[in-house]
């Protein structure tokens, strides 16, 4: 059996304690909340953009903090791993702290808001042998996931490259949204997993080409080009805020190999959600089209918190969601930044941290 502790009860804080909730081997043995009704299980006020809203919550059995500080530093608390739900700035001091009590840490994406925070999270997690995995879910929604075990099993040949995009109306409820030391903008908030999806797909890039426009001092939208050491490989992506409300959320991607290419799109417009079903398009002119489910994103989440789970009792790392890989899914963030910015060129090395 896993213990957790969640740091953090806000919208991912609950969507992560629903998929505890379903997983046999891992129990939540404690919270760290400054509020003081979440403490004593009213979660009522929480909601997001996907998922049951927040509701009363049964805490009996749970040791309950009002922050991360004191639930570390209970002696009498048994605990494996702390599962990180913290504002984004919060996240590498955070790790850092849960590391040197000897405790694995899943912490919510991003990962950190600037390579520099990345390396100490990580090199502070490997210091005192402790695991890191970083919320990066989307390898795990439906769509996603058969996409890249479809690769992965080579059918339809070697990956030649792909589009993807993600882009939301303006998240005008978040105040610091486009604060660079407190969310980061689109591109580390949002644009960050497809970042890790390319990563995680054709390997790390060698460089960028970016055009977009800021808004302060991060990137409101941008297009991108990558470039990696395989130049046959030819990879975009769109990434960011438009200012129309009537459609607050677009996902998708057209991923080609040698003999097929897989294709998905989903758009959630004001007044009803339009998706096109994932398809594979294959050489021979068949369209085949796979039944996936009602695509539910809370299953995303149990499926990740399940490899978590599983990832600390084996004593192994995950494939998927270790730190290495986010740090470079910043990387790539970064990359993006600086070439939107400079309309130059941005390599690796250029943005290759401390």
């Amino acid at each position: 059996m896993t213990k957790v502790g969640i740091a953090g009860i806000g919208f991912m804080g609950w969507i992560h304690w629903l998929a505890y909730q379903e997983l046999p081997d891992v129990e939540v043995v404690a919270i760290a909340t400054p509020e003081a009704e979440r403490r004593a299980g009213d979660w009522s006020g929480i909601q997001g953009n996907f998922g049951p809203p927040g509701t009363q919550v049964d805490l009996s059995g749970v040791r309950t903090y009002e922050n991360l500080e004191a639930m570390l530093a209970d002696a009498d608390l048994e605990v494996d791993c702390i599962d990180i739900c913290l504002p984004p700035a919060m996240h590498c001091e955070a790790i850092q702290a849960a590391a040197k009590a000897g405790k694995h840490v899943f912490c919510e994406k991003p990962l950190a808001l600037n390579l520099r925070d990345c390396d100490t999270a990580v090199a502070t997690c490997n210091e005192h042998n402790r695991q890191l995995m970083v919320g990066q879910v989307l390898p795990y929604f439906t769509e996603f996931q058969y996409a890249r075990e479809l690769i992965a099993s080579g059918e339809y040949g070697n990956l030649l490259g792909g589009s993807f995009k993600r882009v939301i109306s303006d998240p005008q409820w978040l105040t610091k949204f486009y604060d660079p030391d407190v969310i980061g903008g689109p591109l580390f908030d949002l644009h960050v997993h497809d970042a890790h999806f390319i990563r995680l797909l054709f390997g790390m890039p060698t460089g960028v080409y970016s055009c977009g426009r800021l808004r302060g001092e991060v990137v409101d939208y941008c297009n991108s080009i990558f470039r990696f050491e395989d130049s046959n490989l030819a990879v975009t992506c769109t990434c960011g805020v438009i200012n129309q409300q009537g459609r607050p959320f677009t996902h998708g991607f057209e991923i080609h190999l040698d003999q097929a290419t897989i294709q998905f799109d989903f758009q959630a417009f004001a007044d009803a959600p339009e998706s096109m079903p994932l398809k594979v398009l294959t050489k021979d002119g068949k369209v085949l089209r796979p039944e996936l489910g009602d695509g539910d994103p809370v299953f995303a989440f149990k499926r990740e918190i399940k490899e978590v789970t599983q990832a600390i009792a084996e004593n192994r790392p995950s494939a998927i969601l270790n730190g290495a890989l986010a740090r470079d899914g910043i990387q790539i963030c970064q990359m993006q930044s600086e070439a939107v910015k400079s309309g130059q060129f941005v390599s690796a090395n250029d943005v290759a941290g401390d």
